[in-house]
């Protein structure tokens, strides 16, 4: 067997075979977005949507609007440019002042992941602060980067970018109305919004029993919406008992998942999920997510309408912006600390 770079290799806890049931794979809801049509099955999508958003803080959706031809058309351009040689790539290559664009150093949880990435803001230019340090307001502008080729790439990415994005809203409307909140409850947390689209690509890895495709962890984002191909790969941590499984792919179907900002806002009635994605040693993977994120001075707590004195805060405030860019300066690199997470503002009781 091949040997691996020592800075992809996961510690025992967490590689692949561990607190794993990859043969027993339990079934997240698939939801039916279609239904939404017939008015005496909205209320049920509703209330399963926030079943499987408190239950498993996951599950996938169908007939969701996103069309199968802009998906396939990214899909196949993206493919084109991972193929291209390294020296091709790195011209768009993602540094610590752009963080857009290819990447293939990125680590979770300071161990490098084996995959390729290739990152794209939905907002170009986006804003977001510009250093780490709480008493600096300073702002800077960030734009995305583009290859030369594929000469649509761009066009693909963006086409199939702004299809999601409306999902994202949808489905963002329905989770507020399943937590009996109106429906455009958390409209005004994104008018200058720092989603992004991420393209991942994970080769046949020689080891895969010793390296992840990304390491376990919870996104920091509101929901995210993946498309994935029919390789499969990744798994998620059951909230009742840590246990790891996969998720099956599900022909045109969406994955969605809730976000660190989303757990924050219903004080832990809707769970953000561990996950990571396992590799093989035989057939390339696709990805494709979508994560939406609010704009950078939206201050992140608790609603006030999911609080009482029965129910008190869970988390202190924290602003969106700065707790980004510390998450994002740890993914670039490895850390001889360990990076920013959403537990580090929990309330201690």
């Amino acid at each position: 067997m091949e040997d691996l770079d020592p800075t992809y290799i996961q510690a025992p806890e967490h590689r692949s075979y561990s607190n794993s049931i990859p043969n027993q794979p339990e079934e997240i809801p698939v939801i039916d977005l279609s239904r939404l049509n017939d008015p005496e099955d909205i209320q049920n999508v509703i209330s399963e949507i926030g079943d499987a958003c408190e239950t498993w803080g996951f599950f996938q959706v169908i007939n969701h609007g996103v069309p199968c031809d802009a998906r396939k058309r990214v899909e196949e351009t993206v493919k084109i440019f991972f193929d291209l040689p390294l020296e091709e790539k790195i011209k768009v290559k993602r540094d610590d002042v752009n963080p857009t664009g290819y990447h293939d150093g990125e680590h979770t949880k300071n161990v490098r992941d084996w995959k390729e990435v290739f990152d794209i803001y939905f907002k170009d230019p986006m804003v977001m602060p510009s250093s780490t340090d709480p008493e600096d307001q300073g702002l800077r502008v960030v734009y995305n980067k583009w290859p030369q080729f594929p000469s649509d790439f761009r066009e693909a990415c963006q086409e199939y970018a702004g299809h999601a994005e409306k999902l994202a809203f949808r489905l963002l409307e329905l989770i507020s109305l399943s937590l009996s909140l109106p429906k455009e409850r958390f409209h005004g947390y994104f008018k200058e919004q720092m989603s992004f689209f991420r393209i991942n690509r994970y080769p046949p890895c020689p080891r895969p029993d010793l390296a992840l495709g990304v390491g376990h962890h919870k996104d920091a984002d509101v929901i995210s919406l993946l498309a994935q191909d029919e390789v499969g790969g990744l798994q998620i941590s059951r909230r009742s008992d840590g246990v790891w499984f996969p998720i099956k792919p599900v022909p045109n179907a969406l994955v969605i998942n809730i976000g660190n900002c989303m757990e924050v806002w219903t004080n832990d009635k809707y769970w953000s999920a561990e996950h990571r994605v396992v590799v093989n040693s035989t057939r390339e993977r696709y990805s494709i997510p979508f994560f939406l994120l609010p704009s950078h001075d939206v201050e992140v707590k608790p609603l006030e309408e999911l609080v009482s004195p029965e129910n008190p805060p869970r988390y202190i405030g924290y602003k969106y912006g700065k707790f980004y860019v510390n998450r994002n300066r740890s993914d670039f690199k490895k850390l001889e600390i360990q990076n920013i997470q959403i537990d580090d503002f929990k309330v201690v009781t």
